[in-house]
C-alpha cells in the first residue's frame, strides 16, 4: 500500500487540518468537513493537490478496475461516499457506516490521527505490515504508532 502524505507546510490552505481541539464540532462533523476538503482537492485541475487523494483511493481499494491516470481524467465519477469510505479505511474499519457509528460515541479530540500525521510527517517512519506488530513496537521503543489501512507507521521524534 502506497499512502501519500505531505508536510503541513506544502498542503494546499483549504486542507490544512484545525485543530479539533479548538472546536466545538463533534467527530463526525470534523471527518465530514476533512472529506469535503479532500473531495475537492481530488478534482483540483493540479496534479500536486488530486494525486495524493486518488492515490488514497486506489490503495484503499475503494474504487477498483481504474488505473492512476485514468482515474486522474475520469475525476468527475469521485463522489463524497468514496472519500468517507476511504478515510473509514485509512483507520481500520471497513465502511464508512461503521465508522460513522463510532464517531458517535467520540469527541473531536479523539481524532488526533488527522492532525499528527501531518504535524509530524517526515523521516524516519518506520513501516509495518500491521498495527499489532506497530504497537509492539512502541511499547519497546519511541513513537507513536498509526492505523493506514491494513499496515501501520510508527512516526518517530
Amino acid at each position: 500500500m502506497h499512502t501519500e502524505i505531505q508536510s503541513q507546510d506544502s498542503q494546499p490552505q483549504d486542507l490544512k487540518p484545525q485543530n479539533p481541539q479548538s472546536t466545538s464540532e463533534s467527530a463526525a462533523d470534523v471527518v465530514l468537513r476533512i472529506a469535503r476538503n479532500l473531495h475537492r482537492a481530488a478534482y483540483s485541475e493540479s496534479k500536486v493537490v488530486s494525486l495524493p487523494i486518488l492515490r488514497r483511493l486506489l490503495a484503499t481499494a475503494t474504487l477498483t478496475a481504474i488505473s492512476l491516470p485514468e482515474l486522474h481524467r475520469n475525476r468527475d465519477i469521485i463522489q463524497r461516499k468514496h472519500i468517507l469510505r476511504m478515510l473509514a479505511v485509512e483507520v481500520g474499519f471497513k465502511c464508512w457506516e461503521d465508522y460513522r457509528h463510532e464517531l458517535d460515541s467520540m469527541n473531536a479530540d479523539q481524532l488526533a490521527h488527522f492532525d499528527h500525521v501531518r504535524r509530524t510527517t517526515g523521516y524516519p517512519n518506520l513501516w509495518f505490515s500491521s498495527y499489532e506488530d506497530a504497537q509492539e513496537y512502541t511499547r519497546e521503543n519511541n513513537g507513536h504508532a498509526l492505523r493506514i489501512g491494513t499496515q501501520a507507521v510508527v512516526l518517530v521524534g
